[in-house]
């Protein structure tokens, strides 16, 4: 399995497209502080239009936005880091994640942070990592997922069947709660709470999970990220397909989700200093 590594740096640091975490208009403060330390970085802010509304300040669409920014600012949590991941990523622009609270998986730049580390970005002291995106179909409905996509049942009374294939052979076939498909990236979430594997995030493979499967044989696969994956639905209720817990669609009986790797990658601003594994150990308390 293949881990993508990148020595890239921005081709210039002049533009911020700053988005900010949705119904939180009391975030509007740290905004202020935040967006001090970039001008005096001589780097100019613009909001993205439903974050400014928020705040009650002007802004641009985020299309707009990801054309004349250099890079994207995330405030808030991991959820809106993939987001903003999401809606941006026809655009190739890297996205900076800057998290207010506990220490997110994706959002490692701290509040009190950011001055030092904009510094550091001028120094080219960053690192930009590439991560594996999941390119989907259902029901004739594209998407692009960066954490996971969730096949599941439609009614907590009953369970959901499903048949899968890879590269348009029979492998499996699932009969439980649902399934998981997961990056890399995605493995530390719901992935990990039903027993799934943690993967390294810049590795690429899809993870397969079961979710509460009726039988005890079926277990989580890692797979390598260049093989094409299809569950059909064959319960009579149908199900419902789930892209990183955020869009949701409803797709019938007999009706396929087609998965497969995409060919571009979601960038992500980081610190050097930035270890993975030292971020699983304070999230999880290991050896603790």
């Amino acid at each position: 399995m293949k881990i993508t590594k990148s020595n890239e740096k921005l081709n210039q640091i002049k533009k911020a497209g700053f988005i900010l975490k949705p119904n939180s208009p009391e975030i509007k403060k740290d905004y202020e502080v935040i967006k001090n330390h970039f001008l005096k970085a001589n780097i100019e802010v613009i909001l993205e239009k439903q974050s400014a509304l928020m705040i009650n300040e002007d802004g641009i669409e985020l299309d707009n936005l990801c054309q004349i920014c250099d890079f994207l600012v995330s405030i808030g949590g991991d959820g809106t880091l993939i987001s903003v991941v999401r809606r941006s990523f026809k655009f190739d622009i890297p996205v900076l994640g800057i998290h207010l609270g506990t220490l997110g998986f994706l959002t490692d730049i701290r509040f009190s942070e950011v001055e030092n580390f904009l510094s550091l970005m001028f120094k080219h002291e960053y690192r930009i990592d590439h991560r594996m995106m999941i390119n989907g179909c259902a029901n004739e409905q594209s998407f692009v997922a960066f954490n996971d996509i969730v096949i599941t049942r439609k009614s907590v009374s009953s369970m959901i069947s499903l048949s899968a294939k890879i590269d348009g052979k029979p492998f499996n076939s699932y009969f439980g709660d649902g399934v998981i498909i997961s990056t890399p990236t995605g493995s530390t979430a719901y992935n990990l709470s039903v027993g799934g594997p943690i993967v390294y995030p810049l590795t690429e493979a899809f993870i397969v999970t079961p979710v509460a499967p009726h039988s005890l044989t079926q277990r989580p696969l890692v797979l390598p990220a260049d093989f094409k994956i299809e569950f059909t639905i064959t319960d009579k209720q149908g199900a419902l397909v789930i892209i990183d817990g955020q869009d949701i669609y409803d797709i019938n009986e007999n009706e396929t989700v087609k998965i497969e790797i995409s060919p571009n990658k979601a960038r992500l601003i980081h610190r050097c200093q930035r270890n993975y594994f030292e971020v699983l150990n304070e999230k999880l308390r290991w050896g603790n």
